[in-house]
């Protein structure tokens, strides 16, 4: 944070020297909720764990009717069937446990993956921008605040439209 201001304590000295110096700011959470290929990479990862979701749900739902039907009949069972049927439950939801925590990594790391591909064009349209329209510094993270006049999310995101 101290970096930052003293690159901007820097830029506005040399202002004065050299000229304007133009500067930037982007929302990057923003642009990570509105941009398009955000919703698009949401899709794709709904689509992609999709079966797996809906076999977890079922899974889980036959588990439910499973103990439901052993609460139900428990009193007429043996002790020996009562502890087999018990040991059965418990080892079901064991699994069912892992599978539903396997299934959480695997989506977190695959959001993990298309965020990180998201950023990366982010950052590509960002320089872009800085490039053609001369910007000498653009903020997007640790400002306490920016004004409307330096904020350039809405840019980023029509360039990102037009890369959709």
């Amino acid at each position: 944070m101290k970096n930052v201001f003293l690159i901007l304590i820097i830029l506005g000295f040399t202002s004065f020297v050299w000229g304007e110096t133009k500067i930037g700011f982007v929302k990057v959470d923003q642009i990570l909720k509105e941009a398009p290929q955000a919703a698009a990479s949401n899709q794709k990862l709904e689509s992609e764990f999709n079966s797996r979701t809906e076999k977890l749900k079922s899974d889980i739902n036959n588990l439910n009717k499973k103990e439901q039907e052993f609460k139900k009949n428990v009193l007429t069972m043996s002790d020996k069937d009562k502890e087999k049927n018990q040991k059965k439950l418990q080892q079901d939801r064991i699994d069912i446990q892992r599978t539903e925590r396997e299934l959480r990594e695997d989506i977190d790391l695959r959001r993990r993956e298309e965020i990180n591909k998201l950023q990366t064009q982010v950052t590509k349209v960002i320089e872009k921008v800085a490039d053609e329209e001369k910007y000498d510094l653009i903020l997007y993270t640790g400002v306490a605040f920016a004004g409307d006049k330096v904020d350039m999310t809405k840019k980023i995101l029509k360039e990102l439209e037009k890369l959709k």
